[in-house]
C-alpha cells in the first residue's frame, strides 16, 4: 500500500486551528490536476499546484498570485458573491500562517461555501431544473455577455488562424483513438466540416468581429460551473489561466450548456435555453456558427475522457466506462456538424390568438429557433425587452424594419439547415408575400401556421396577460384585422383553433 505525502503547505491548511473562524468538522480536500480546494463549512479555500501544462503556467509565486487575482476579478463578473477575496500565506519559522504579515510564501482564493446540491447538474439530476430555471439562466448570461469587455486585441481571437488552433491541436490528439472510441468516418467528416467552414467562411467570423461577439467571457460555462443559490443564477470558477480559452466568441459560451443538454438526451431543454437566449441576445446571427462551437465543446469532452484510456493507472472497468463516455462524445461532436434541411413557419394571427404558445411548443419538439417579432422590434429599437414601447416603437417605418430583418433572419438560417419559426401577426398579404417568394426563389420549403380564435377568448388572453414582451393590449386588439389568405397562400395554410 502506498501513501501520498502531501506538501507542508496542505498539511497545514488541513489543520483547523490555521483558520480565524470556525471549522465545522474535519476539513475537505479535494484535489484538481491544478489546485488543492479545502471546504472547511463555512467557507472556501483554493491553492494553485506549481504546476506547467503549456496552456496553463502556476509555477512561480508570481504567477500564481496573478492568476489568484484574475480569478478573484472575473468570476466577481457573475458570482459576486461566492468570491471573497485573497489571503497570503506566511511561514513563520516551520509555522505556516493565513493571512500573517510576513512575507508571502503562497496565497489561496477565499470563497462562500454553498452545498454542492445547488448545483444545475445536481438540480438535473434530481428532476428540480424548471424551464423557468433555464429562462433565467438565458437572461443572466445574456446580461453577461453584454456587459462582458472587448477590444481590439480581445477580437484578434476572432480570427480563423486563432480560432482554428485549437481545434485542429483536439484533432492532433486524439488520432490514436480512432478505431477506439470513434469511427474512422466521424473523424474524417467532423474535421472535414471545420476545414471547409474555416476555407470557405473567413467573412462570417470577421462579421462576428466587427460586430463585437468576441468578447471577456467566461470560457467554462457548464451546468457543473453554475449554481442556484440564494435564489439567484450563479455564473463561477470561469477560465483566467489562458487568454484564448476566454476571448471566444459569445456562441462558444453557450454552446456548453446546449451540449450538456444534448449529452443528456434533452434537446428540448438545449432549444428552451437557446431560444431564450437568443431573444434576450437578439444575435440569431450567432446560430451560423453555433454548430461549430457545440462541436468543438462536446469533441473536448471526448477528448480529455479519451486520455484515462491511455493512462496505465486507471482501472481496465474505468477505463470501458470512459471508451463508452468519450464515444458518445465524439458522435455527439459529428452529428453537430451534419448538413440539415432548412424550413420556414410562418406564424399568423391576431394578438391573443396563441401564435407565441403554439411556436414555443412546437419550436421544443421540433428543434426549431422560434424569432418573435416583438423581440425583434424592441431589440430594432433599442429598448429592454420587459420595457414597454413608446409609438414610436409602432411606427409604420419601424414595422417594416422589424418585417424585413425577420424576412433576412429566416432565409439567412433556413438556408443553413434550421427550422425558423416566424412568430408575428404577417396579417397582411404585403407581409407574407416576400418571404413566400424568397423561400420558393432559395427552394426553402415554408409553411403558414394560421391560429384563430374567438374575439372573447382573444380579449380575455390579453386582458391576463402577464411578464410577456408583447406590448399588446385591448385597445390594439380593437384596432386590428386579418387580410385572408390568397389562392395561393392556401395551399401552404395550416389553421390551429
Amino acid at each position: 500500500m502506498t501513501t501520498t505525502t502531501l506538501p507542508p503547505i496542505v498539511e497545514a491548511l488541513l489543520n483547523p486551528a490555521l483558520y480565524d473562524h470556525p471549522v465545522k468538522g474535519s476539513i475537505e480536500l479535494i484535489q484538481t490536476h491544478v489546485s488543492y480546494v479545502f471546504l472547511t463549512g463555512d467557507y472556501v479555500y483554493k491553492l494553485k499546484k506549481p504546476v506547467n501544462f503549456g496552456f496553463l503556467d502556476y509555477s512561480t509565486l508570481e504567477k500564481r498570485k496573478f492568476y489568484c487575482e484574475e480569478e478573484l476579478r472575473l468570476n466577481k463578473r457573475g458570482a459576486a458573491e461566492l468570491y471573497l477575496g485573497i489571503v497570503p500565506v506566511t511561514q513563520e519559522g516551520d509555522q505556516f500562517v493565513l493571512g500573517g504579515d510576513g512575507e508571502p510564501v503562497d496565497y489561496v482564493v477565499k470563497m462562500e461555501q454553498f452545498p454542492q446540491e445547488t448545483l444545475l447538474s445536481a438540480m438535473y439530476d434530481r428532476g428540480e431544473l424548471t424551464e423557468q430555471h433555464l429562462i433565467d439562466l438565458a437572461k443572466v448570461l445574456a446580461a453577461f455577455h453584454k456587459s462582458a469587455p472587448t477590444n481590439d486585441y480581445i477580437l484578434s481571437f476572432g480570427e480563423v488562424s486563432q480560432v482554428r488552433q485549437a481545434i485542429d491541436e483536439n484533432y492532433d490528439q486524439t488520432i490514436a483513438y480512432i478505431g477506439v472510441a470513434q469511427t474512422q468516418e466521424q473523424f474524417d467528416q467532423t474535421k472535414a466540416y471545420t476545414d471547409k467552414l474555416f476555407a470557405e467562411s473567413e467573412a462570417l467570423f470577421k462579421e462576428r468581429i466587427e460586430h463585437r461577439f468576441i468578447r471577456e467571457c467566461h470560457g467554462d460555462v457548464h451546468l457543473r460551473n453554475i449554481c442556484f443559490w440564494n435564489n439567484k443564477i450563479l455564473l463561477f470558477d470561469c477560465i483566467e489561466f489562458n487568454e484564448p480559452f476566454r476571448f471566444v466568441d459569445t456562441m462558444f459560451d453557450i454552446a456548453y450548456i446546449i451540449m450538456d443538454f444534448d449529452a443528456r438526451n434533452r434537446p428540448d431543454l438545449s432549444n428552451l435555453f437557446l431560444n431564450a437566449y437568443l431573444e434576450q441576445s437578439g444575435d440569431w446571427e450567432g446560430l451560423q456558427v453555433l454548430p461549430l462551437y457545440n462541436s468543438r465543446q462536446s469533441y473536448v469532452r471526448a477528448k480529455v475522457t479519451s486520455f484515462l484510456l491511455s493512462d496505465p493507472s486507471v482501472p481496465e472497468a474505468v477505463k470501458e466506462e470512459s471508451k463508452e463516455t468519450a464515444s458518445r462524445y465524439y458522435r455527439l461532436s459529428w452529428e453537430y456538424t451534419k448538413p440539415k434541411q432548412g424550413k420556414i413557419i410562418l406564424m399568423s394571427g391576431l394578438s391573443g390568438s396563441g401564435k407565441s404558445t403554439v411556436a414555443s411548443k412546437l419550436a421544443r419538439e421540433s428543434g426549431a429557433i422560434q424569432i418573435r417579432s416583438d423581440a425583434v422590434r424592441k431589440h430594432l429599437g433599442g429598448i429592454a425587452l420587459d420595457e414597454k414601447g413608446d409609438q414610436s416603437l409602432y411606427s409604420s417605418e419601424m414595422t417594416e424594419k422589424t418585417y424585413d430583418r425577420l424576412l433576412t433572419l429566416g432565409t439567412t438560417l433556413a438556408s443553413q439547415g434550421y427550422t425558423v419559426i416566424l412568430d408575428a401577426k404577417y396579417d397582411r398579404q404585403a407581409l407574407r408575400a416576400p418571404v413566400i417568394e424568397q423561400a420558393q426563389a432559395k427552394g426553402i420549403s415554408i409553411e403558414i401556421l394560421y391560429c384563430e380564435a374567438s374575439e372573447d377568448v382573444l380579449r380575455d388572453r390579453i386582458a391576463q396577460r402577464q411578464g410577456d414582451i408583447s406590448d399588446a393590449d385591448l385597445d390594439v386588439l380593437a384596432k386590428q384585422s386579418f387580410e385572408t389568405f390568397s389562392e395561393r397562400e392556401k395551399a401552404l395554410v395550416k389553421t390551429v383553433s
